[in-house]
């Protein structure tokens, strides 16, 4: 999917949500584990059937299926074909946060990009270019590089500033932006960064950004639109928790739906104060 692709895709659905499918078996409902012996791809079926209306994109982390063993890596390859096949319009993420050095990134690559065609990435910038640059080798295919995440411990490191008074976020920025254009790179800035989206904004003013920490992380979406919105949206604001979790009965993918729906309404509503689609 390139950029104009997924710019009409938010017109079209009036909406820039993604869901992330962090998928935990000990927080999938009692009724799904006990009814099925592949839970972790029929939980995903039906969150996915309940949101696809109101989102333009889903993330898989692989953290939640990796940790499964085959079961889980199954579980995430049935997900994607599910997604490629019955909503090919949504965008796929995978939440890997690969980031190693040129053979070890190629054959991360190939998994991602070969095995089970995602559209996308998250990539840690922290070993340099020779680390990113073989997921850039597929066209169709974007990097979504991690910038200014929305965890605590973020401030570590991300906005340690260097002799010139440069943050390590806007360093990754401004050099990230010499190995890739606007059409196949991204940036993950958390929500909870509040107006220093301003300061992203004047650094990459072009660039997708993946947002995630809206709801259960405390981010507002408001501030996100208010200082990181562009004309053509340029945001992709993930909930996981708040929406896949949001009941926990046989009626669990219900509530998603209108979990997701609502995270729509107020897009919908964004998009209309702070872009011009």
């Amino acid at each position: 999917m390139d950029k104009q692709q997924l710019i009409n895709q938010i017109r079209l659905r009036k909406s820039f949500l993604c869901v992330g499918l962090d998928t935990d078996l000990e927080k999938v409902p009692q009724c799904v584990l006990e009814a099925d012996d592949e839970p972790i791809f029929t939980f995903n079926k039906q969150i996915i059937d309940a949101t696809a209306p109101y989102c333009v994109a889903y993330k898989p982390n692989l953290a939640f299926y990796e940790c499964y063993g085959l079961q889980g890596w199954e579980a995430l390859s049935r997900t994607a074909e599910y997604l490629r096949t019955n909503y090919p319009d949504h965008f796929i993420i995978a939440d890997a946060k690969r980031g190693d050095i040129g053979n070890t990134s190629r054959q991360y690559a190939r998994a991602i990009f070969e095995e089970e065609d995602f559209d996308a990435v998250t990539v840690a910038p922290y070993m340099g270019e020779d680390s990113v640059t073989p997921f850039l080798g597929y066209d169709g295919k974007w990097v979504i590089l991690l910038a200014l995440t929305s965890n605590k411990g973020s401030h570590d490191f991300q906005l340690m500033p260097g002799a010139t008074g440069e943050r390590l976020f806007e360093k990754v920025l401004r050099t990230a932006q010499k190995w890739a254009t606007s059409e196949q790179m991204m940036f993950v800035v958390g929500a909870t960064q509040g107006r220093l989206f301003e300061d992203i904004r004047k650094i990459a003013p072009d660039h997708f950004l993946l947002v995630p920490g809206v709801g259960a992380q405390g981010g507002s979406l408001e501030e996100v639109c208010r200082y990181g919105m562009t004309p053509e949206c340029g945001l992709l604001v993930n909930s996981s928790r708040g929406i896949i979790y949001a009941d926990n009965s046989e009626h669990f993918a219900e509530a998603a739906g209108a979990a997701a729906r609502a995270l729509q309404e107020e897009m919908q509503e964004m998009l209309s104060k702070y872009a011009k689609l």
